[in-house]
């Protein structure tokens, strides 16, 4: 069996929006899928010109373009793409669209989330159109649709209209060689080089408004100055996140509130291991990864209670928090603060659930819908 896999969102730059979600996702799928599949079967990935990425059991097949310029990456999806297509079995685009005109045989497209629906905003006209019109297509057209949760294949189901039964969901992984508890000595050292206390709360996330930063600023802003744990923020500048910084100042929490920027991957599980509660209000996520990042580390976390999120933490003690209401989250944070009972229920309960998302798993489950497909 050939399967030819459209991996151009497969990134090598460290840093960004491409180094993030949908890059980590290709990235840890691949390094799984060869060892669960039949011995038999032959996987290519197709990859820019400039991606070095090498995975065991997967043919890399570059591209004559560089495409990490959307415009250059569009132009291979649907004119140069087609062409190679006719030698394989089956078809997966692992990101949101497909070559409108295509050899006739099976195809799977992996959607994240519908962010660029409900939020658009945050993609430029051009961009957002592509987007919203072609994966409409994809879904509609495709043997077989993947998504990252059950909450985004609600979505897609809702927001597209097509049958349930030919949605297949493939959560994510997370790598536990990485993301695990770490000794306490290591963790004393590291507060020790960015000055950090011995206590305190972390978020980490792209800034910009479906991360709902304000509702958490302004909840946090509630609670007396000298209980009030010291509160990083970590994550690259996304779009419209002026509203946070300002949050900030109005609320006069800059000595409490502390931005870090991107943080570097090797840098993620020290910052999860460090902190005392990892908070997340976002509005909309296609999964959540920070969180299960979190809960796999021994981190005690505070979630809104929303899409995705509520089924990441499902069967923990973390605290789930309607996303918009100041005074539950306030609520929440002094409860998590003050019983050290609950965070250690948390961390255990956590732990128990990050244990369910292997990127073996994410393989199996993308495996199963290959076989479906065919």
């Amino acid at each position: 069996m050939k399967i030819g896999m459209n991996a151009h969102l497969l990134t090598g730059h460290e840093g960004g929006y491409r180094a993030a979600g949908i890059h980590g996702y290709i990235y840890h799928s691949l390094k799984h899928l060869s060892q669960v599949a039949p011995a038999d079967w032959e996987f290519t990935a197709m990859v820019g010109s400039k991606n070095g990425h090498h995975f065991d059991g997967i043919r890399m097949q570059h591209a004559l373009l560089n495409t990490e310029s959307p415009m250059r990456r569009i132009v291979w999806e649907q004119v140069l793409q087609p062409f190679q297509l006719g030698r394989y079995d089956l078809y997966h685009s692992w990101a949101f669209v497909k070559p409108v005109l295509h050899p006739p045989l099976p195809t799977v497209v992996t959607v994240y989330d519908l962010s660029f629906i409900h939020y658009p905003q945050m993609l430029s006209c051009s961009r957002r159109a592509y987007l919203q019109t072609m994966t409409r297509y994809a879904c509609r057209r495709s043997t077989r649709v993947m998504t990252i949760s059950e909450s985004t294949a609600r979505d897609v189901v809702a927001n597209y209209g097509i049958d349930p039964s030919k949605v297949d969901v493939a959560p994510c992984g997370t790598d536990f060689s990485i993301f695990r508890p770490l000794h306490a000595e290591r963790l004393i050292q590291f507060r020790k080089k960015k000055n950090l206390p011995d206590v305190f709360w972390l978020f980490i996330g792209t800034l910009e408004p479906r991360k709902n930063l304000p509702t958490l600023l302004k909840a946090y802003a509630q609670l007396t100055p000298e209980n009030r744990p010291l509160l990083v923020i970590g994550g690259g500048k996304g779009w419209d996140y002026e509203d946070i910084f300002t949050t900030v100042e109005t609320l006069g929490l800059s000595n409490s509130v502390r931005f870090i920027g991107y943080v570097p991957s090797q840098e993620l599980a020290l910052w999860y291991n460090s902190a005392s509660l990892f908070v997340y209000p976002s509005l909309y996520e296609g999964f959540g990864l920070p969180v299960l990042e979190a809960m796999a580390c021994g981190t005690a976390v505070v979630v809104a209670e929303s899409s995705s999120l509520t089924e990441v933490v499902e069967g923990s003690d973390g605290l789930r928090v309607p996303p918009l209401d100041v005074s539950a989250w306030q609520s929440a944070l002094e409860y998590a603060r003050d019983h050290e009972e609950w965070r250690v229920r948390a961390v255990e309960s956590g732990l128990t659930v990050a244990k369910r998302y292997s990127w073996k798993h994410t393989a199996q489950a993308i495996l199963a819908s290959y076989q479906k497909a065919l």
